[in-house]
């Protein structure tokens, strides 16, 4: 599988790209070193880099400097790995429940390709002001998801709505639990907070 011609099928020719991925043979840990983490690399190096040089203003607080970048940048990392992974189980465990093959395989390459517009957007963390928009690109993977159910898991037409809703209620979920909970240890770990700490000040300007 060569990543940027994934990318750009799944984005650009989703209908087309979840046949192909279909005939693919993998593994979750295939998918996860082979597409993943490339990825999630790319954009914690992108929040490490807009963090830790160019910062961002939250209320009366500025999230600047190395130590936000670190933080910022572990935080995407792990997060992305671990949440992709838990709702794979999670996913693939529900599977019956909507008529939908058990196959974990399949679930994993469902969950991680559906989560590409989100690991895309990410890259424009390199300007803090813009990862908000980054983050919206992954609503587009929702649609992604509602294409692949069918070719991957073989999911009845009258049940790919509920499963799609409680498949992202169960992703975004899991993503907020082990950010919150990831920040939670970086920030002691750096020292940040709040309202100090490393490479973080009060901004009255």
């Amino acid at each position: 599988m060569n990543i940027l011609n994934r990318v750009k099928g799944i984005i650009t020719q989703p209908k087309q790209e979840w046949n192909v991925v279909a005939g693919e043979t993998t593994t979750l840990s295939g998918v996860i070193t082979a597409y993943v983490i490339p990825l999630a690399i790319i954009g914690s190096l992108a929040a490490f880099i807009g963090y830790g040089f160019m910062g961002k203003n939250v209320v009366l607080y500025r999230m600047s400097g190395i130590a936000w970048g670190i933080n910022m940048a572990v935080v995407h990392f792990i997060s992305v790995i671990v949440t992709v992974i838990i709702s794979t189980f999670i996913v693939d465990m529900l599977a019956t429940s909507f008529g939908s093959e058990k196959n974990m395989n399949r679930s994993v390459q469902l969950v991680a390709y559906s989560y590409t517009p989100f690991l895309i957007g990410a890259f424009l963390s390199v300007i803090p002001a813009l990862a908000i928009i980054g983050s919206l690109f992954g609503l587009y993977g929702i649609y992604l998801w509602y294409l692949g159910l069918g070719p991957l898991k073989n999911t009845p037409e009258d049940k790919k709505a509920a499963y799609l809703i409680v498949s992202i209620i169960v992703l975004i979920v899991v993503f907020f639990i082990i950010s919150a909970i990831i920040s939670s240890i970086m920030f002691a770990i750096l020292g940040l907070g709040m309202y100090g700490g490393m490479g973080g000040s009060i901004n009255f300007s």
